[in-house]
C-alpha cells in the first residue's frame, strides 16, 4: 500500500505537469497539448510506466479492500463505548470510502479521455496529431461542462482527503517517518494534498470559463 501509494503520488505530479498545458491559450496550447498526448501514448518508456501505473492502481485498490475486510473481521463487534474522533482523524477512518470514490472517478475519467484517445473517433490538428485538446475542451464547455467540472472538483476533494492521511502514513509504513522528520512530513503531506488536487480542479473551471 505504501509503495504503490507513493508511486501514484509521483504519477499525480507528472500527470498534473502535462495537464497544466491546458492553460496555454489558443492554437499554441492545442498543438502543445496534443503533442504531449501523443508522446505519452507512443513513447516506449512512458508505456512501461503506464502499465506500472495501471498495476499500482489495481494493486492499491485491491490491497486496500482486503485490509478493510481484514480489519472488520478482526473485530466483528464494535466497542460498547467508542470515541473514534478522539483517537484518529476523519480521513484515516474513511480511507476505504475515499478510495472507492477515487476508483470510480478513475474509471469514468479513463472512459472519457484515455479511451477516446486510443479508440475514439477524434480529429487531428494541423500537425497530424490526434486532437485530444478539442475533446477535453468540448467535454468541459457549456452548462453540462460546468456540471462535469463540479463533479471533477468533488473527485479532487476525495483525493485531497485521501492524501492528507495517506502521504505521511506511507512513510510511516516504510519505516521512514522518524521523530525528527514527522513534523516535516506532515507539513509536506498536507501541502501536497491541497496544492496538487486544487491545481487539477482549477483546470476544468478555467476551460469552462474561457471556451
Amino acid at each position: 500500500m505504501a509503495a504503490t501509494g507513493l508511486f501514484l503520488c509521483l504519477f499525480l505530479v507528472g500527470h498534473l505537469a502535462g495537464n497544466l498545458q491546458l492553460f496555454i491559450p489558443g492554437e499554441e496550447g492545442r498543438l502543445q497539448f496534443n503533442a504531449y498526448a501523443k508522446f505519452m501514448t507512443t513513447n516506449p518508456a512512458v508505456k512501461i510506466l503506464s502499465y506500472l501505473t495501471y498495476f499500482s492502481i489495481l494493486f492499491h485498490a485491491v490491497d486496500g479492500l482486503l485490509l478493510t475486510i481484514g480489519n472488520r473481521r478482526a473485530r466483528p463487534i464494535d466497542y460498547k463505548y467508542s470515541r473514534p474522533a478522539a483517537n484518529s482523524p476523519w480521513t484515516s477512518r474513511n480511507m476505504g470510502i475515499l478510495g472507492t470514490i477515487i476508483l470510480v472517478f478513475i474509471v469514468l475519467h479513463m472512459r472519457s479521455f484515455w479511451y477516446e484517445m486510443h479508440f475514439g473517433e477524434i480529429g487531428t490538428d494541423s500537425e497530424g496529431n490526434k486532437d485530444l485538446y478539442t475533446t477535453v475542451i468540448t467535454f468541459f464547455s457549456g452548462q453540462t461542462g460546468l456540471i462535469f467540472a463540479a463533479a471533477y472538483a468533488l473527485a479532487m476533494a476525495a483525493i485531497a482527503f485521501h492524501l492528507m492521511h495517506g502521504f505521511s502514513s506511507a512513510f510511516q509504513s516504510l519505516g521512514l517517518r522518524t521523530p525528527k522528520l514527522a513534523k516535516s512530513l506532515k507539513i509536506v503531506g498536507y501541502a501536497f494534498a491541497i496544492v496538487v488536487p486544487l491545481l487539477f480542479a482549477s483546470i476544468p473551471f478555467y476551460l469552462n470559463a474561457t471556451n
